[in-house]
């Protein structure tokens, strides 16, 4: 019986369950997770089972010194328990570990809860998406790219350097850049695995994953060439632009001095398109136009933000607008107040296309610091548009699997956007796309900028932080501009809990949503 790709993906994904490694230690609680984690009803490695993980410990402590073995546990049904990777741990031993409170039992759990659930929901969502791909790839091609590609995840995260070398080898034959789409997703994939693999520590290690130095400021040229196709040939951009900018021009009605601070500065493209879109839009808005508009750009170029800053300008002074530009040259964690230079009787507006992710660490002190800033400034409103996707997860495997479905989609709607061997198309995968991935699955540590979350966990934060949702109610607004845009069919856009999120089928992509001072 020929098995469907999406019996495989289930498959894989409780193969991924069942030795589930972490490798994140939490220093304030003296839990060390370098561990592989077993499910009820799955395999389970050969070692005993540390009696002080049994989920029943706290109510029953004479089972914590009776605790039964790893096999025996799972085969009667019990609670997720714990493994180590290291046969060698004397795990009969209880004096060696330290002494954790309930909150940590409960903290361990729901950690390790969250991220299988994320792989379960990323594995049947990919079911979806990839049934189409079976015709393509022949069906059991196809099954065996995912099967070999998950495999080989989860030989890096147990740190088996030899058992996943070896299907870097078979997957570099068939991960072909020019293939299908699943398989130039996976060679973006292959890339980020092998890069992870050289990086890799000795457990027990002290120490963050980066990026290899040589590959560092490397390809600028062609990256800027790919972000300029992505912008030009990919809707999530010019998406995200379109909504700021119907916001900013609802919130500027009737207001005569306009201030927006734009966060990462139009993520680095070389002509301001956002800002040349909102001034030709002003100009040409029934009534009377702001009499004056200042523009405050953040970034890490100040040569490039000048230019900008010229050509914004020039373009201003020709259709009659008060412009201002101004520029700080600073990333956002050491932005303050006075770096902005307000004036009195200015409405603020602050605009984050694509950037503060950026600023998300393991610890929520530079984010929560970012956002106390801004909150300071006292803006009219606050658009934050970002990857509606998991990627900050604590976990590698979770955070592969979320990466996994999200990019496929991605590549999927270039498949159908752009011919095979179109270079556009390659530039934008390679150059754009997978560094995207790279990051997510080579990097840990600071190194790792591309820490994507889910809307409703931006609610939590910025809810933290003082500001409240704003509603955008123009679904139809962006809708109308979506059937104008040059895109193929498959894109939708969809209202979910006062945001608008652009999606590729069933899968989103792409969330604006913007917030007030509470």
């Amino acid at each position: 019986m020929l098995y469907t790709l999406e019996e495989e993906i289930m498959s894989s994904a409780r193969c991924v369950q069942s030795e589930f490694c972490s490798e994140r230690s939490y220093e304030n609680t003296g839990l060390d997770l370098n561990f592989c984690y077993s499910m009820p009803q799955f395999s389970a490695l050969e070692n005993d089972l540390p009696a002080w993980f049994d989920p029943d410990e706290t109510r029953s402590h004479k089972r914590v010194k009776q605790g039964p073995s790893a096999t025996e546990s799972i085969g009667n049904g019990a609670g997720l328990y714990v493994t180590s990777c290291n046969s060698k741990t004397n795990t009969n031993s209880l004096n060696s570990v330290p002494r954790l409170h309930f909150r940590d039992y409960i903290w361990a759990y729901t950690e390790r809860y969250l991220a299988i659930e994320a792989m379960e929901e990323a594995a049947a969502a990919m079911m979806v998406g990839e049934r189409n791909e079976v015709k393509e790839e022949e069906g059991s091609d196809g099954m065996k790219l995912v099967q070999q590609l998950i495999a080989c995840a989860e030989a890096v995260a147990c740190r088996d350097k030899t058992h996943a070398s070896a299907l870097l080898s078979e997957l570099r034959a068939k991960a072909l850049v020019f293939g299908t789409s699943f398989q130039r997703v996976a060679s973006c994939f292959v890339q980020g695995l092998s890069d992870r693999l050289v990086l890799l520590q000795p457990l027990g290690a002290v120490g963050v994953l980066g990026p290899p130095a040589k590959t560092v400021n490397t390809f600028e040229a062609e990256k800027d060439e790919a972000l300029s196709l992505v912008y030009d040939i990919c809707p999530q951009i010019q998406f995200g632009h379109f909504v700021a900018n119907a916001s900013i021009l609802e919130a500027f009605e009737g207001e005569s001095y306009v201030h927006i601070v734009d966060l990462g500065m139009t993520l680095g493209l070389h002509h301001g398109q956002q800002w040349r879109n909102l001034i030709h839009s002003l100009a040409n808005h029934p009534g009377q136009p702001p009499r004056r508009l200042r523009i405050t750009g953040v970034g890490n170029s100040g040569e490039r933000l000048r230019a900008i800053g010229d050509e914004l300008d020039s373009y201003a002074r020709s259709l009659g607008l008060n412009f201002e530009f101004l520029w700080v040259e600073s990333c956002l964690e050491n932005l303050k107040p006075k770096h902005f230079k307000l004036h009195d009787g200015e409405v603020v507006i602050i605009n984050g296309i694509l950037h503060l992710h950026c600023v998300v660490k393991e610890s929520r002190g530079a984010l929560n610091s970012v956002l106390q800033i801004l909150h300071e400034l006292s803006p009219k409103l606050l658009i934050l548009v970002e990857q509606d996707s998991s990627h900050n997860g604590p976990f590698f495997l979770g955070r592969f699997m979320e990466a996994l479905h999200y990019y496929s989609a991605i590549f999927d709607s270039l498949d159908a956007m752009l011919p095979k061997y179109d270079t556009r198309r390659a530039k934008i995968e390679q150059f754009f796309f997978a560094e995207e991935i790279k990051n997510i699955i080579s990097c840990e540590g600071p190194a790792r900028v591309e820490r994507h979350e889910r809307v409703d966990q931006w609610r939590r934060r910025l809810s933290r932080a003082g500001f409240q949702p704003a509603p955008i109610k123009m679904i139809m607004q962006a809708k109308q501009w979506l059937g104008k845009a040059k895109v193929c069919d498959g894109y939708t856009v969809t209202e979910e809990k006062a945001c608008l999120v652009l999606g590729w089928k069933s899968k989103p992509i792409i969330a604006v949503s913007c917030w007030k001072c509470s």
